[in-house]
């Protein structure tokens, strides 16, 4: 009742209300914002949200990946980031961790000194990392800024769509019946939530033989493709298994540079440019 009286009833935090304005000011230098999901894990999702941010800064755009799986953040070890995040000289922020010169990123895992520690938390703190990551980080100018979410449809995802009121999805499968079912889930979710969907892309979509060069269908083919037509969505291409990818992700090594003419190399590139031409960028 007092604060009622004195004016203050149903007034904000302070310091939320600062966190607020500096998340609206940081969005506002980001020309677009990519959330990237699947309906499952094991589809390659985050290698898929990494090699579209390196294609894309090759391209020479201003690229950033968020990565907000909390309780499995392997960006970093894809990219062959080590260390911890540090206080950015420009502003009185946290500066993400470099990769090159057009491309940025930060995870949980940026702010574990033992990165093998396990995250044990629930929603509530989840929202709030993920708020931080925007507001606290200085991103600077991006053309991209790509959230490789944790699959499925629970808190991060939500949390970054509400967060991030115009971002876009991309939505990541392979072919085989087990994944579409889920990925049709994180199709619905979008729908629900009215958030658009860039397009579709089918991940481990055949084995290209290095040798013979004939094509192995290790999950089966065309589904993704089938799915994105039945939602009427655009589809953005299909990623061929490659071994090399899981080790230059090991190795913390480019894909994109070590294997540039490789078919799954060339797809990402091919998925780049559609990316970039639905978009306008």
């Amino acid at each position: 009742m007092e604060n009622c009286q004195s004016g203050t009833c149903g007034s904000q935090d302070p310091a939320k209300q600062q966190q607020e304005i500096e998340l609206k000011n940081t969005l506002s230098k980001i020309k677009y914002k990519l959330i990237v999901m699947s309906g499952k894990g094991g589809v390659g999702k985050t290698s898929v949200s990494v090699n579209l941010g390196m294609a894309l800064a090759k391209k020479g755009f201003k690229v950033g990946i968020m990565d907000v799986d909390m309780h499995g953040p392997d960006v970093p070890r894809m990219m062959g980031l080590k260390g911890e995040v540090t206080a950015s000289k420009e502003a009185a922020k946290l500066s993400p961790m470099t990769y090159s010169d057009n491309l940025k990123a930060i995870s949980m895992e940026c702010f574990m000194p033992n990165k093998d520690d396990a995250v044990i938390w629930r929603g509530p703190l989840k929202h709030s990392a993920i708020n931080q990551f925007i507001a606290d980080i200085d991103w600077g100018e991006l053309d991209f800024l790509i959230v490789d979410s944790p699959p499925g449809t629970g808190d991060e995802p939500l949390s970054v769509a509400q967060t991030i009121p115009d971002a876009k999805v991309i939505i990541v499968t392979t072919p085989q019946e087990v994944a579409l079912s889920d990925v049709r889930k994180s199709i619905n979710f979008c729908i629900k939530i009215n958030k658009d969907i860039v397009g579709m892309i089918e991940n481990m979509s055949g084995y290209v033989c290095p040798h013979c060069g004939e094509t192995a269908e290790l999950f089966g083919t065309g589904g993704g493709e089938a799915t994105a037509k039945q939602f009427n969505l655009n589809f953005l291409g299909k990623i061929p298994f490659d071994p090399k990818i899981v080790k230059a992700g090991d190795s913390g090594k480019s894909y994109q540079d070590e294997y540039s003419d490789a078919p799954a190399a060339k797809a990402f590139g091919n998925v780049v440019e559609k990316v970039v031409e639905l978009l306008n960028a």
